[in-house]
């Protein structure tokens, strides 16, 4: 009879402490978060309840399963111990990372709640996520070590393994150069604001959004949902185009390549009108003008604003269609072409006026044109 009780009252007086202090604990959170809503800590604390009861129950398992008094037990003391012992340090190192995370992540939500700011709610999501990443892999690292140095063979190793750690140490740094310089440029990045979570950014000429940013890589996601990943190392060392830097507000151009007789004033007015229809310009700015020309054509400049990337390249988008088919409908003449026929000449008078040269009195009948040779037109070569 002490057989079958002693296991079921070690085993079962686990489990039932288990539940109740879990079952408690999740009842304390209730409250403090149904007395505290300004901050989310306490709600989002309870989804630590599972690690927690891992590690009580292996705890109370590991102090008291000697008491258990099965032959199986008292043969294998050693294994179950160790494999206890095992269990509870991942079981810790469980909860560390969770209570870690939901601290960061309560902090940021407040924060976020708190801060109107777009850009600056980017920058703080962007090192608590890297914050986060550093938190999981020291614990694990941590973890990992514990571990192994709970079997007696490992000691040994561990001890031997101190005693040339600065020599490892210089051969690593040698070998992973390139990761440890990945590594660093990651907290860069999440410290030092060049990018963030959230970014559109353009890159080896390619304009996307900044998905995730990670110790060692960075990921854009393109207008055409294709993903670049870069190192990180890349955004420390070579120039690259921010465009939510400093405020998500844009603004974009539209160049036209125009003919030198379009109407710029009834372009102008034309554009207030396509602004007005288009739900993306956010009605900031807006202008046009002629900022260049060539011999054959005119380079006219439409600027206009919005509120994002996206929102900015709707807008242009929709300005050059529109803009270009109302040329096309009412002003076909200021599309650009090309010249296949000399230009007309002024009459000869006015041509006299314009080159310098003498026009005949006309006494003999000659008009302006007379010479020698008979009227003719005048020549718009050399000589």
């Amino acid at each position: 009879m002490e057989n079958v009780l002693r296991p079921l009252i070690v085993v079962g007086g686990s489990v039932v402490i288990t539940l109740l202090v879990g079952w408690l604990v999740d009842l304390l959170l209730r409250r403090a978060d149904s007395r505290h809503h300004e901050t989310p800590l306490w709600g989002l604390l309870r989804r630590c309840r599972p690690p927690l009861q891992l590690v009580l129950i292996t705890a109370l398992l590991r102090g008291s399963y000697r008491q258990i008094g099965l032959d199986v037990v008292s043969e294998h003391r050693a294994s179950i111990g160790q494999v206890l012992t095992l269990v509870l340090i991942g079981a810790s190192a469980w909860l560390v990372v969770r209570i870690a995370a939901t601290i960061v992540e309560a902090s940021y939500a407040r924060y976020a709640a708190a801060t109107r700011d777009p850009a600056r709610v980017r920058r703080v999501r962007t090192q608590v996520t890297l914050i986060q990443r550093v938190v999981i892999a020291i614990v694990t690292t941590v973890a990992i070590a514990a571990m192994l140095l709970t079997f007696p063979a490992m000691q040994t190793v561990g001890t031997s393994m101190l005693a040339s750690a600065g020599v490892l140490g210089i051969v690593a740094g040698v070998a992973a150069q390139s990761t440890l310089g990945n590594l660093f440029a990651g907290l860069q990045i999440a410290f030092g604001d060049m990018v963030r979570i959230g970014d559109t950014v353009v890159v080896d000429g390619e304009w996307g959004t900044v998905e995730e940013i990670t110790l060692t890589f960075l990921a854009v996601r393109t207008w055409d949902e294709r993903r670049i990943t870069m190192p990180v190392s890349y955004f420390t060392s070579k120039p690259f185009e921010n465009w939510s830097r400093g405020g998500v507000q844009m603004t974009g151009t539209v160049f036209f390549h125009l003919d030198h007789s379009a109407p710029v004033a009834a372009m102008r007015e034309r554009l207030r009108d396509i602004l007005g229809d288009i739900a993306a310009w956010d009605g900031r700015d807006w202008s046009l003008a002629v900022t260049d020309t060539t011999p054959s054509t005119i380079q006219v400049r439409a600027v206009v604003t919005a509120k994002d990337a996206d929102d900015i390249w709707t807008v242009r988008c929709a300005v050059r269609e529109q803009l270009i088919g109302w040329l096309r409908d009412h002003h076909p003449y200021a599309l650009p072409r090309i010249s296949t026929s000399p230009a007309v000449l002024p009459p000869g008078e006015q041509w006299a006026e314009l080159t310098g040269a003498a026009v005949s009195s006309g006494r003999n009948g000659s008009g302006p044109h007379a010479d020698h040779g008979g009227s003719r037109a005048p020549r718009t070569g050399r000589g």
